[in-house]
């Protein structure tokens, strides 16, 4: 076989190094499309794979941009772990813990509460601070490194009584609570489920709801969307 014939295949093998290996499905498409396609020279076929590099490099761009969006509409809690960053300022760069006040203490400007501030709100926050008396317009990016343990209790009569674990993403309703702990029992009390929750002044609350009503409904105005520290109880039935 000519050097002439080899060649393609050589500059194949090269350009594909380069392309991102998690990306192995598409990477394997793009070689059968382009064995279809003998004829087309060294360059032609450099030419495809580059714009194949350049989809999968804005696939993935738009992967992190849904959960950079995910993650700034976050409400921060109290033992988050979270990086503040300020462009071009590497000694401002701190990675803290929120405290249980929901606060947590950066340079120059000390104490900042953030208490039920969204990553995006605290970003603004700290931004409008050193902007005031110390940067000219600095570019403040927080970065939550470390989720605090935030769960809800569903007791009674569920197939796998204990503690749910608040999803970071997305809030967490009644009934998908109950979901995840196994759904109800054939003994549950679909009608008299109570929810026990604390206010931040120490106050207790108990609610019944008739968890039947919701399910019949269907409405999402009639959710309870869960909050950290939640318990619901399910009782048994009385015949």
């Amino acid at each position: 076989m000519s050097s002439s014939s080899t060649q393609p295949s050589a500059v194949i093998t090269q350009a594909l190094i380069k392309i991102p290996s998690r990306q192995e499905g598409w990477l394997k498409a793009g070689v059968c499309s382009i064995r279809l396609f003998s004829t087309m020279s060294s360059l032609q076929i450099c030419s495809v794979l580059r714009l194949l590099s350049s989809a999968l490099g804005l696939l993935a761009a738009a992967q992190a941009f849904g959960q950079s969006a995910a993650q700034a509409e976050y409400v921060l809690q109290p033992m988050d772990v979270v990086k503040v960053e300020v462009f071009q300022e590497p000694d401002m760069l701190r990675e803290v813990r929120v405290a249980q006040d929901s606060s947590i203490n950066l340079p120059l400007i000390n104490r900042v509460d953030l208490k039920g501030k969204t990553v995006q709100e605290a970003q603004d926050i700290i931004r409008d601070l050193y902007n005031k008396d110390y940067l000219v317009n600095p570019q403040v990016n927080l970065t939550v490194m470390e989720y605090s343990k935030r769960d809800v209790k569903v007791l009674g009569q569920v197939t796998k009584a204990g503690s749910v674990d608040i999803p970071t993403d997305r809030p967490l309703k009644l009934l998908d609570a109950i979901a995840l702990a196994g759904g109800f029992t054939r003994l549950a009390d679909r009608k008299k489920v109570t929810l026990t929750r604390t206010t931040p002044d120490g106050t207790t609350t108990t609610t019944e709801i008739n968890a039947e009503s919701i399910i019949q409904s269907k409405n999402s105005a009639d959710q309870w969307v869960l909050q950290y520290g939640d318990v619901i109880n399910v009782p048994e039935r009385l015949f």
